[in-house]
């Protein structure tokens, strides 16, 4: 269990230190450059969930934190039982401390950062603690993002259907530590079920 909640801590605090840096030095929409324009810092905000959908307005998005705040919470009851099993493979424990820890750091955006920050917008970065409050009430907050990768760019073919003769970006979404926890502890969870859910096993 201690592995677990190190790993935890650890892509929290990197998610957090990063995504604060973010807020308090970047306006909402710039870039800056780390690999050439293949690799950047992109700032930009959305309500939690995947691409920037929204669920239900205020009340959808309180509803869907509350939902994974729950699911952190059976997560750990289930890293903490999985523990005290010794048969249990040390990869399954990382990989679900790795969802774990992801969408931890998304909660704290989606819980902490409309109380604590006043509004990004283009024109000037946010402040901690403003003197007239923050841009959102608890649990309103929104999920700041920003690696941009886009790695590859070029045309369809015009034979393509529906998009040929149309630019493509690979990779064009915008995503944060947190996002790429999730994405890491899923694939892994995925590449090793087999490994970790033996089937000549009984539990």
């Amino acid at each position: 269990m201690k592995k677990s909640i190190l790993i935890v801590f650890l892509v929290v605090l990197a998610d957090q230190i990063l995504k604060i840096w973010v807020k308090l030095n970047m306006r909402l929409g710039q870039s800056i450059n780390i690999i050439g324009d293949r690799i950047q810092l992109y700032f930009i905000e959305n309500e939690g969930m995947a691409f920037g959908m929204q669920f239900g307005g205020d009340w959808g998005k309180l509803i869907l934190t509350l939902v994974r705040i729950v699911a952190v919470i059976l997560l750990f009851v289930l890293v903490y039982k999985l523990t005290k099993n010794n048969k249990i493979k040390i990869g399954l424990i990382i990989s679900l401390s790795l969802i774990i820890a992801g969408a931890m750091g998304n909660i704290f955006d989606s819980v902490f950062y409309g109380v604590l920050f006043s509004e990004s917008t283009p024109f000037q970065a946010a402040t901690f603690l403003p003197d007239g409050g923050g841009y959102a009430s608890l649990m309103h907050g929104k999920v700041v993002d920003m690696f941009y990768c886009p790695i590859l760019r070029g045309t369809y073919p015009q034979w393509f259907p529906f998009v040929g003769g149309d630019n493509f970006i690979f990779f064009r979404p915008i995503f944060n530590i947190a996002d790429s926890a999730i994405t890491i502890g899923c694939i892994w969870l995925f590449i090793g079920y087999r490994r970790f859910f033996p089937r000549n096993e009984e539990e």
